[in-house]
């Protein structure tokens, strides 16, 4: 993200596409991809209210750029994410190919 406070991107996955978010915070970037059917989040944003929602979330560490995000695996799901067949420990691409 270099000097960029926000960027934002599409990403071809088959047919679709997921979003994909980078912003810039004080010390660390907040980076977030999401499609139709979920989303991949880093550690700045709360499991445990994605789980109260419900949602087909994903949560991946160490990562600051949508590059690393893209390149990182599963650290935590919820449950709904799951009964889709993710799983922890799994590349995101693939997950993103479920959640696009």
């Amino acid at each position: 993200m270099d000097s960029q406070v926000l960027s934002h991107r599409k990403i071809k996955v088959g047919k679709e596409y997921v979003d994909a978010l980078a912003v810039k915070l004080l010390s660390k970037n907040l980076v977030l991809l999401w499609g139709k059917g979920g989303y991949v989040m880093c550690g700045y944003l709360n499991m445990s209210v994605a789980k109260k929602f419900k949602d087909v979330a994903v949560r991946v560490t160490s990562v600051s750029t949508i590059e690393d995000a893209l390149t990182s695996k599963v650290s935590s799901c919820t449950h709904p994410a799951k009964k889709l067949g993710i799983y922890v420990g799994q590349p995101i691409r693939n997950v993103l190919k479920i959640i696009a």
